[in-house]
């Protein structure tokens, strides 16, 4: 597999992610049955967006694949009282699910591009 080519897979799924959290961050909020937070999602877009442009913009896009591999760290964070609090355990489930399985491939894209020395 072609890290660069996966890196700009990413950095699309970032932008697409990202704008989800931004616009519609109450209604990811009530899938995950947590009454708060929709500011902290707006902010968790927003750094999707950009890790998602700084991924697609630059000749070297490894420090923003190793961004998306911090961000995923944050939202497992994040995600960690909504499994014990929220009456929607299983929709909690499939986001952490998603996170950790997003959160493989970047950072298998990310030490793939910082031993290539893009």
């Amino acid at each position: 597999m072609n890290a660069m080519k996966v890196a700009k897979v990413l950095g699309w799924v970032s932008i697409g992610l990202g704008l989800s959290e931004l616009v519609a961050p109450g209604a990811l909020a009530r899938f995950l049955g947590v009454r708060r937070g929709t500011g902290l999602l707006r902010a968790y877009g927003l750094r999707e967006i950009a890790a998602g442009v700084g991924i697609l913009t630059r000749a070297n896009p490894t420090p923003w694949v190793w961004a998306r591999v911090g961000g995923d760290l944050l939202d497992l964070a994040s995600l960690g009282p909504a499994v014990k609090h929220s009456p929607r355990k299983e929709n909690v489930a499939g986001a952490v699910a998603f996170v950790v399985g997003a959160t493989a491939v970047d950072a298998w894209c990310a030490r793939r591009l910082s031993a290539s020395n893009v």
